[in-house]
């Protein structure tokens, strides 16, 4: 396969990447992080960018799903865990987020008040959002003709003209850090990048780009993980570009717009700064073109996984179920949507990191299930109640015991458990079964 086409391939990674969290949590992230951006900027490219990366090389190494890589604790955890994954990021909480981050910002600024304030036009968006999103996903063979050559040029054309303008005309000067930003910036960005949800994501994704290259007539397992590195790397660089833009927009728009709610509000506000009545045009077609692509690529996943799990049912009629469930579940609002989430992925994410972690490391013990089992359960007795706790349900006595933990403060109280747990995991090989 040429140079060109596995570009092509990788900007449609990027695209399926840059979604409603990529957007709109950089901006928010620089307003809080004020003149420690570079140290807090680092924390979340390694969430938002390194830990999928390595995702992507990790379904490239595997030469499968995630459900390859579960599979190897066990068979029913492979399912179960791949199930949670997919639902997590598909129906009940990524793909309505890309419809909901698109109205509240691409639209609500053109709407008056009542109007906004009222449920139908929403509804009706989000009706024509998911018959969009069917068109183009009901034919996963033409995903990168329709993402990468068309959809992602639009993404760069939008998000560098933001960018530039803040370069060459600045809102004002980098402000001073907020909260937790001025004690540990980096660990505080470093979990606030999982609310992009790109590690699950890159989880979700691998298979579509395996499907894609196979579609192209590249079989040969090695030629596979080569074009898979690729495009994880054209969509990490494009990737991290977005975040800096975004970030230094944030960071440098305090003095003209003020502290934010949230990071829709700030690139809403700021593009106005910036492009004056053009902006909300031009932050309208971002948005909803990141959605977009986002919201295509993970319905087409989705279905894809679901005809594998159950061949009785073809990927048309997934594609068609995921859009109308998520068309549903978008009416809750972007707020609900996000304080429900968190809980989940403070549970979930942990689980999928040390997963893919030692997947790269597994042959060194063996691949053997109880270095798996024990390094999981002991991440999952942590996350759990971290994910109680962003949910605000009162553990207390476990908390205090948890509070112990190192970096517990910053939610990656889980690391030296699930190190700890490896480790056992280790000692125990000769009384463990071989390799699954």
């Amino acid at each position: 396969m040429s140079m060109q086409k596995n570009f092509i391939i990788g900007l449609m990674l990027f695209a399926l990447f840059l979604g409603a969290g990529n957007i709109i949590f950089p901006p928010k992230l620089g307003q809080l992080a004020g003149d420690e951006l570079f140290i807090a900027m680092a924390g979340f490219l390694i969430t938002g960018v390194g830990l999928p990366l390595i995702a992507i090389l990790a379904i490239a190494n595997a030469g499968g799903g995630l459900q390859t890589i579960a599979g190897r604790v066990h068979p029913a955890f492979g399912t179960i865990f791949t199930l949670v994954v997919y639902m997590a990021i598909g129906p009940f909480f990524g793909i309505p987020r890309t419809a909901t981050v698109s109205y509240e910002i691409g639209i609500i600024p053109f709407l008056s008040e009542s109007m906004a304030s009222s449920s139908w036009p929403l509804a009706l968006f989000t009706i024509g959002f998911f018959l969009i999103t069917v068109a183009l996903a009901l034919n996963p063979a033409k995903l990168v003709d329709r993402i990468g050559k068309i959809l992602t040029p639009v993404l760069f054309l939008v998000i560098g003209a933001l960018a530039v303008k803040s370069i060459l005309s600045p809102m004002g000067v980098i402000g001073q850090p907020q909260g937790d930003f001025t004690t540990h910036p980096f660990f505080r960005s470093f979990v606030d990048g999982y609310l992009t949800m790109d590690v699950i994501a890159a989880l979700v994704f691998g298979i579509v780009v395996i499907n894609t290259l196979k579609a192209e007539g590249v079989t040969e397992s090695r030629a596979v993980m080569k074009a898979m590195i690729f495009a994880g790397v054209v969509a990490a660089v494009g990737l991290t570009l977005v975040y800096i833009s975004l970030g230094f927009i944030g960071a440098t728009s305090v003095d003209a717009i003020g502290l934010q709610a949230n990071g829709g509000t700030v690139l809403a506000l700021a593009s106005k700064v910036l492009y004056g009545p053009y902006g909300s045009v031009i932050l309208a077609i971002t948005i909803i073109s990141a959605c977009l692509t986002t919201s295509i690529g993970l319905v087409s996943a989705c279905a894809q996984y679901f005809e594998e799990l159950f061949p009785r049912y073809s990927y048309r009629t997934f594609v068609l179920i995921f859009a109308g469930f998520s068309a549903l579940i978008a009416n809750v609002g972007l707020t609900e949507l996000i304080s429900i989430s968190i809980p989940v992925l403070l549970m979930i994410y942990p689980l999928a990191i040390v997963l893919l972690l030692m997947s790269f490391i597994d042959k060194w013990f063996g691949r053997r299930p109880i270095v798996y089992i024990l390094a999981l359960l002991a991440t999952a007795f942590v996350s759990i109640f971290d994910g109680l706790r962003g949910a605000d349900i009162n553990v207390t006595p476990i908390t205090k015991l948890l509070a112990y933990l190192p970096f517990y403060d910053q939610k990656l109280g889980w690391l030296v458990p699930a190190i700890v747990g490896a480790l056992i995991g280790v000692t125990l090989i000769p009384f463990s079964k071989k390799r699954v």
